[in-house]
């Protein structure tokens, strides 16, 4: 028979189980929330440290290619030397090398079928807006025709040639230009496609830095390498671009870069831009 002592003894050592497993499941749960806290704060600073990194040494990707200060942009305007320019080019001079970024402008193409107009944000593409700019002062579109038009895989109108005009138009190979380069701004390389309907954007060489005077008017989504200056969005006059494109081209570029000369001419009397709106 279980005395009374050996009793008392046995449900102090249950007691003092029960609470030696009591202390343990505590410890147990306060390891794992530091650990979970932990692991919180380590995430919480590698987070705030991409972001910082991005922020250091990404930028702006729209503006990858020029320094800003209050308000205005550097930009490289690289002039072409003179023993390398081609007969086509238009020399009229170099844009100022400090263009504002902030506000837009109105791009207005008076053509000989009716206007076109775009909105141009200064913002996107201080340097390509600051050379429309300027060249749009010397003139330097006036008068010019639109040279090649697009009509199978993608769906552009090509202008800005300063050696499209006359009579002998037809016979440009489009490698006109103004005497100078710049580099690339505003690259969709995050859209798809990077080319919708409605944009305006730069054409060039198919090198780094080869921007110059020559735009095309995008009037059906085009899956384009995103390797072109987004320079605006068209406003007004998409159906004259479509009414150029539904006459076809000659094919006079098919075996080079695609299309060839609009069979339905259309002249560019005068291009113009607007002053810079809310900068």
């Amino acid at each position: 028979m279980t005395s009374t002592r050996e009793r008392q003894r046995a449900a102090a050592r249950a007691r003092l189980e029960r609470e030696m497993a009591e202390r343990a499941a505590k410890a147990r749960k306060r390891r794992q929330t530091q650990a979970i806290v932990g692991a919180v704060a380590a995430l919480v600073l590698v987070v705030a440290g991409t972001v910082w990194l991005v922020t250091s040494l990404g930028g702006d990707d729209k503006k990858e290619n020029t320094a800003s200060t209050d308000g205005y942009a550097q930009c490289a305007y690289t002039q072409v030397p003179t023993e390398a320019r081609s007969k086509q080019v238009k020399d009229v001079g170099v844009p100022p090398n400090q263009q504002e970024d902030t506000g837009t402008q109105t791009m207005t193409i008076d053509t000989n079928l009716g206007p076109i107009t775009a909105k141009i944000k200064r913002d996107d593409v201080p340097c390509t807006a600051g050379s429309f700019t300027y060249l749009a002062s010397k003139g330097f579109f006036d008068n010019t025709k639109c040279h090649r038009l697009v009509t199978e895989g993608i769906k552009v109108l090509q202008c800005g040639d300063p050696s499209a005009t006359g009579k002998g138009w037809r016979d440009t190979d489009g490698t006109g230009g103004p005497g100078y380069g710049f580099a690339e701004e505003n690259l969709p390389t995050d859209k798809r496609p990077p080319y919708p309907e409605g944009v305006i954007a730069m054409a060039n060489s198919g090198q780094p830095g080869s921007t110059g005077s020559q735009f095309f008017i995008v009037y059906g989504d085009s899956q384009l390498d995103p390797n072109y200056t987004v320079l605006g969005t068209i406003t007004e006059g998409m159906d004259v671009v479509k009414q150029v494109a539904a006459a076809g081209d000659d094919g006079a570029f098919a075996q080079q870069a695609g299309g060839g000369h609009p069979k339905k001419e259309i002249v560019i009397n005068k291009l113009t831009m607007s002053e810079i709106q809310g900068g």
